[in-house]
């Protein structure tokens, strides 16, 4: 097999589950290094578990709104494999669908401090890496939501929409340091996630829901979680090496007659 990230360190952040395991183990396939960082324990053993080579990966737990976590993760990154080159910001939450007149304060605030928060901090505690490695690459996880709204999604569409602004500032300040930062913005992936939002829009019906996804998309199917970390993959590695700053769909053309800038 190819291994266009050997020689590479990467963390990915949200790793107990759905994009953030099927990153963490493609990331091994390919012949990266991983620390494997949720705050998760239970999901966070049964995703490393699913990764064969042991060698190649570390675990941690981490809430990665705190920044004395994520600095641990980047130490172990750093401790244990020599150094760090990437970091997959991937962690977030949905949160309930509801209306903005029924959504609490307390509500919209869990949602945006996991995904905006932890992506700042995220970025915060792993520039000083990168600069001591030379460079590197940073990608968050956004959403089809991150370009386009969400009735009953008030938060993680806000959420979204933030990362990409965030990551625009993080990829002028890292261009000096030769640190590339992206997001990548899948639509409904096959995920747990998108299993609790369908029941949300739809509790009567489910099933009804996924179809009306499905027929929005061009190519008639949800993204698998491995189409995602392919995303991140491609980026991470040094064919990717002139993209900064830019915000990669990976929708199945789910925006293509939608958005036009």
């Amino acid at each position: 097999m190819n291994k266009p990230l050997a020689g590479k360190v990467a963390i990915v952040t949200g790793a107990a589950g759905g994009i953030g395991a099927a990153t963490a183990a493609m990331f091994v396939r390919k012949g990266a290094k991983v620390v494997l960082a949720d705050i998760d324990e239970a999901g966070l053993a049964r995703a490393a578990s699913a990764i064969s080579d042991r060698d190649a990966i570390r675990s941690i737990r981490c809430d990665v709104t705190s920044v004395s976590d994520m600095e641990a993760a980047v130490k172990l990154a750093t401790g244990a494999f020599g150094g760090m080159d990437a970091a997959i910001l991937n962690a977030g939450i949905e949160g309930d669908v509801t209306p903005l007149e029924d959504l609490t304060v307390a509500a919209f605030e869990k949602v945006m401090s996991v995904s905006v928060t932890g992506g700042f901090v995220g970025l915060k505690t792993c520039f000083p890496a990168l600069k001591a490695r030379g460079g590197g690459t940073l990608l968050m996880t956004s959403s089809t939501s991150g370009k386009i709204g969400a009735g009953g999604l008030a938060p993680y569409t806000a959420a979204k929409h933030g990362l990409i602004g965030l990551m625009r500032a993080a990829a002028l300040e890292g261009a000096p340091f030769n640190i590339r930062v992206n997001t990548v913005n899948p639509c409904p992936v096959e995920t747990r996630m998108m299993r609790a939002l369908e029941k949300g829009f739809s509790p009567d019906d489910s099933e009804a829901m996924r179809r009306a996804l499905v027929e929005a998309i061009p190519l008639k199917r949800y993204a698998e979680p491995d189409d995602v970390a392919e995303m991140f993959a491609f980026l991470s590695s040094d064919a990717a090496r002139f993209a900064t700053g830019g915000v990669y769909m990976i929708d199945g053309g789910m925006l293509a007659g939608l958005v036009r800038a």
